[in-house]
């Protein structure tokens, strides 16, 4: 049985799985869903075209479902879409996307987003992600899976955080991090690979060894950028009988080919 408490202001046209949890003093708004399992604390705000998944945490005095903070908005129906297993912590914001992209905020599943956190307009979030307390992405940035946001970090607009990076506290990030790599500083300069990450995750020692043979080609061994994408090239070759490195040194490969704002070097 959905449990509501009697202080809390729920639209009638909301849509709420049967047992979903609202505390005291929070808000939800009409055009919002929200799937089983989820519990959401006091004083918190759900509100615009937002559609939360199952299983969810939503502590006190979280702002989730805002209209973006961007001044070309014109109150378009934008989306915000959040997966399953988050868990969001107090003083979060979330912001719906804009007519300028896609449209949506995209939140995967099974992220841990601590206090004070602020994912804005447009933001593509991956799966199992930490985002530790005051670390902000403006619009448009995507982190992808297995990520590490410092406390008070800052992103750019636009810059992707790649597949197990690691972003250092008090860091800012103008461009995009290649997976595997621990960033950090102002303004954020790599660091070498995510090695202990890694292992935490279960990668091979030999997949390792090849990630940090290509962190060397791509920032110590003094090639230019187009030399550094055939050599790593050449790395996915000759490693093609372990399909797990390859497959990893391909995505390192074609994270850094794609950078349309070009990656910290």
């Amino acid at each position: 049985m959905t449990r509501i408490h009697a202080s809390a202001v729920v639209d009638s046209k909301a849509e709420l799985a049967s047992d979903v949890e609202i505390g005291p003093f929070s808000v939800i708004g009409p055009n919002v869903k929200i799937g089983a399992g989820t519990k959401v604390g006091s004083h918190t705000v759900i509100e615009g075209y937002t559609t939360i998944g199952k299983e969810n945490s939503f502590a006190h005095f979280a702002s989730v479902g805002g209209a973006p903070q961007d001044m070309k908005y014109r109150g378009e129906p934008t989306q915000l879409i959040i997966g399953d297993r988050n868990t969001v912590r107090e003083f979060t914001t979330i912001h719906t996307g804009t007519s300028q992209d896609e449209g949506i905020t995209r939140i995967g599943s099974d992220n841990w987003i601590m206090s004070y956190v602020h994912i804005a307009h447009d933001c593509k979030v991956g799966n199992h992600i930490i985002f530790s307390s005051n670390a902000q992405i403006a619009g448009h940035v995507q982190v992808d899976d297995w990520a590490i946001m410092g406390g008070m970090s800052g992103v750019h607009q636009f810059v992707r955080v790649g597949q197990h990076a690691m972003l250092g506290g008090g860091s800012i990030l103008v461009q995009d991090v290649p997976p595997f790599v621990i960033a950090a500083g102002d303004k954020a300069a790599p660091h070498g690979m995510n090695v202990e990450g890694l292992k935490r995750r279960g990668f091979s020692s030999e997949t390792i060894s090849a990630l940090r043979q290509a962190y060397k080609v791509l920032y110590k061994d003094g090639l230019s950028f187009e030399d550094a994408k055939v050599e790593l090239k050449n790395m996915i070759s000759a490693n093609a009988a372990d399909a797990a490195t390859a497959e990893k040194l391909t995505q390192f490969h074609d994270f850094i080919a794609a950078s349309t704002r070009g990656i910290i070097r």
